[in-house]
């Protein structure tokens, strides 16, 4: 995980929605939003289940693509920064041959996805582009398939991370997808503020 304790770095970017902005960070080393391994929900979540291909948006460091990979999943990680996805390869190895750097929202997963693992990026995004980021999830999910992860919610502002108000996300996914888990986050980073919880959301149709 990123030191929290040193001061924060100064940074000349101010715009969440350009990559430079995540460029300044990772090439700082300032990433408090990175646990820097695989969180525990997670873990349970995929070793009860059969490998299915996996994107990962917004990967950063990628900690849990390459455990997935190192599992044989299926799995592609993007992230639009260039340093991020230096950084990513730097610290996975082998695996991080599954980091590319590629626009979420106009990046086309092969095989096409069946899950989206969601940590850090949502909440990453500009409040600006939330109902691309709800349109882009539904169109590259089949009928059952399943975006799951960590949200960020509460009545926050200012950002990033961008929290969003419980309802907010309802309104957002709800159209397309069924919540099937929904519990707090057993290790929340301090980044979040207690606020970050576990959530699957399947995919309506079929």
């Amino acid at each position: 995980m990123g030191d929290t304790t040193r001061p924060v770095p100064s940074f000349t970017t101010r715009n969440a929605g350009d990559p430079a902005f995540w460029d300044e960070r990772f090439k700082e080393g300032f990433t408090p939003w990175d646990l820097g391994g695989v969180p525990e929900e997670f873990r349970r979540f995929v070793e009860g289940r059969q490998p299915c291909p996996t994107l990962v948006p917004g990967c950063g460091n990628g900690w849990e693509a390459a455990w997935l990979f190192e599992r044989g999943w299926p799995v592609t990680a993007i992230d639009f920064s260039a340093q991020a996805v230096a950084s990513a390869r730097r610290a996975l190895g082998p695996a991080g041959a599954v980091v590319q750097q590629g626009d979420f929202f106009a990046f086309t997963p092969q095989p096409a996805c069946e899950l989206i693992y969601e940590r850090a990026f949502l909440c990453a995004l500009p409040p600006a582009l939330r109902a691309a980021y709800g349109a882009r999830v539904a169109e590259l999910l089949p009928p059952g398939g399943l975006l799951a992860g960590y949200f960020y919610l509460g009545e926050n502002r200012g950002g990033p991370p961008f929290a969003m108000p419980e309802a907010e996300l309802d309104a957002l996914l709800g159209p397309g997808f069924e919540r099937i888990e929904d519990r707090p986050s057993a290790a929340p980073l301090p980044v979040f503020q207690g606020q970050e919880r576990w959530q699957v959301w399947r995919r309506r149709g079929g």
